[in-house]
């Protein structure tokens, strides 16, 4: 009799080695959104449109405009004539002049002439009057165009698992198909000619029992992140096994057989990989799970796991599933829930149990720092940027910076950012993060970007224009960036520079406060009221729009492009994407800055050494 004896036994590690070396990848496919939960991006999707697409009221109440409020308070309130009503879902039929108002319902479009709305509970009629008792400024009580999501915003980025937080996402977005790693498609083969299937009449007499092996590893696969494809049984007849084998390695990236890889004499499926394909490895320095098997058949990765079934399982988990997962880009499962501390002090005086979604980052000693997600309750990405939630009780007023928190996580697939980053929104900014493993990116804004860098929230900060005041980091590189008004293609109405929007009558649309565009524009207003011997208000005064300004990059271009203004603040880059015409008013640095305790987290020197190859000339 012929035996396999195992003589030279594999260590643990040079058995990953081996499975390392198998290619398991299945592809890219496309599929649908209802079935793209859990499933990888392999590409970059930005929003195409903004969300919302309209401004809206995020109130009931009365849309008016602002100036006609202002002053007004409970003793001496505004009194407008109500001209129409406004209703979720419905075009607005009516257009306000000063000293009108609408009624309008929450989500409902804001009405042309209206800049702000009041809710209702801050108001009394009067006939066909409304008495306003307080006063509201430009933009108060109203999610404006792209205040969710704005279009040309980086959505969700290459290696993101799919969640259903990201489908609700891209729901919001139009996207009805996305590019996904298509799953390792796995067959598996129990062997033994005793071995018969779940549902079929047992013989014990005859010394055969269920099939385990088959169904225990198919789900096992498909928790993976791969396709389980179920195949006959192969006896213990060599002809018949390579046959079967041969059939599942034409159709499958990786085969799995569980029996027959032991030293007896039928044991046969070591000699069918040998004599028709590679035998990498047999027998493996664990217990149990000696008898392993690792090799290719035709252009087919192969692992042979034991008969056993708990030494089966106990190798898929070990060694096969960590390859499938890797394959299909899912990331090791951790437990529900997740302990930290909280990164920063949080206040909650409403009284009332809170869910606090919440983000998970790591500090420079590896420990887990929690902090709180929250854009609004009607903003989707509250949910596409948290990882769980911390319930807060409703006799809790506040956090202390520090106080460890428990997190329950939305998944056990759940993992911090190897990089967390916030600040400005910038093209440039989107393609480094493309290059990275699992990064996390905040467009807040230089200003707000700062202020969370300083409170030691995140890793790293992207600011750009000039400083109000210097913070302490470390600059891990930067790159300038050309920056002005966004025209229509061919610049129609012949805008020069900043003096046009001052003195014709010219609609503009500007960044908020926040942005680093609005420094470097303000800084250029005050120069031009400087050289010019006029007073900056004046100057600001005069440009119609000035003082409505817009979250992201490229929602003033956007706003040219629908014929609602005929400038916008801007990048060249965002001017010559969108086929846009471009009126420079200069360079603008953009600088990436380091929390200085976190220099050495893998997700900031691999951020670092992206930044070398960024130069002046990408822009």
């Amino acid at each position: 009799m012929n035996r396999k004896e195992f003589r030279d036994l594999a260590s643990p590690d040079e058995a990953r080695e081996a499975i390392d070396s198998l290619s398991l990848e299945g592809g890219i496919e496309r599929v649908p959104l209802e079935d793209a939960r859990g499933r990888v991006l392999v590409a970059r999707l930005d929003a195409e449109l903004d969300v919302p697409g309209f401004d809206r009221a995020s109130l009931d109440g009365y849309a008016l405009r602002a100036r006609d409020t202002f002053g007004a308070d409970e003793a001496d309130p505004a009194r407008l004539e109500v001209v129409g009503e406004v209703h979720a879902g419905a075009k607005p039929e009516v257009a306000l002049e000063s000293g009108q108002a609408a009624e309008i319902s929450t989500g409902a479009v804001m009405p042309d002439g209206a800049d702000a709305m009041v809710p209702v509970e801050r108001t009394d009629t009067d006939g066909d009057e409304v008495l306003v008792r307080t006063s509201v400024a430009p933009g108060d009580n109203v999610m404006f165009a792209g205040a969710d999501v704005a279009a040309g915003e980086r959505a969700l980025g290459p290696g993101t698992t799919i969640t259903p937080r990201d489908i609700g996402l891209l729901s919001a977005l139009g996207i009805d198909e996305v590019p996904v790693r298509a799953k390792p498609r796995v067959g598996i083969v129990s062997t033994g000619d005793e071995l018969v299937r779940p549902g079929e009449e047992l013989h014990s007499e005859r010394g055969e029992i269920y099939d385990v092996n088959s169904y225990t590893i198919a789900a096992g696969v498909e928790d993976a992140g791969g396709e389980a494809v179920l195949y006959p049984h192969a006896g213990d007849e060599q002809d018949e096994m390579e046959e079967i084998l041969r059939s599942a390695a034409e159709e499958c990236d990786l085969v799995l057989s569980s029996g027959s890889t032991s030293a007896s004499a039928v044991d046969v499926i070591y000699r069918v990989i040998e004599e028709q394909g590679e035998l990498l490895l047999h027998g493996v320095s664990i217990k149990p799970g000696k008898p392993m098997l690792i090799g290719r058949l035709d252009h087919s990765a192969y692992v042979g796991l034991p008969g056993y079934p708990v030494s089966a399982m106990m190798v898929f988990r070990t060694f096969v599933a960590p390859a499938i997962r890797e394959a299909a880009g899912i990331p090791e499962p951790e437990s529900a829930t997740v302990s930290g501390r909280l990164a920063r002090q949080e206040r909650y005086e409403e009284g009332r149990h809170r869910l606090m979604p919440v983000g998970l980052v790591t500090d420079g000693a590896g420990e887990t720092l929690v902090y709180p997600v929250d854009k609004g309750s009607g903003a989707t990405t509250s949910l596409t940027h948290a990882d769980g939630v911390v319930e807060v009780g409703p006799e809790t007023d506040y956090l202390e910076k520090g106080e460890p928190v428990t997190v329950t996580l939305f998944s056990p697939e759940v993992r911090p950012p190897t990089l967390f980053g916030v600040g400005e929104g910038d093209p440039t900014v989107a393609r480094l993060l493309d290059g990275l493993e699992n990064p996390r990116y905040l467009s807040v804004g230089t200003r707000p970007g700062l202020r969370r860098l300083r409170e030691g929230v995140p890793d790293v900060a992207v600011a750009a224009g000039p400083l109000e005041r210097e913070t302490e980091t470390a600059e891990l590189g930067q790159w300038d960036r050309e920056w002005g008004l966004v025209v229509r293609a061919g610049n129609p109405t012949e805008i020069e520079g900043l003096e046009d929007l001052v003195d014709r009558d010219l609609r503009f649309v500007n960044r908020t406060t926040d942005s680093g565009l609005r420094s470097s524009l303000d800084a250029a207003i005050a120069s031009l009221a400087e050289n010019g011997g006029a007073d900056r208000h004046e100057i600001v005064d005069s440009i119609d729009g000035f003082d409505l300004g817009l979250r992201a990059h490229e929602s003033p271009a956007r706003k040219v492009i629908a014929g609602d203004a005929d400038a916008g603040l801007g990048l060249r880059e965002t001017a010559d994407r969108l086929d846009l015409g471009f009126v420079s008013l200069g360079q603008q640095p953009v600088r990436v800055l380091a929390n200085p305790d976190r220099t050495a987290k893998d997700g900031v020197r691999e951020l670092e050494a992206a930044l070398s190859d960024v130069s002046s000339s990408d822009q």
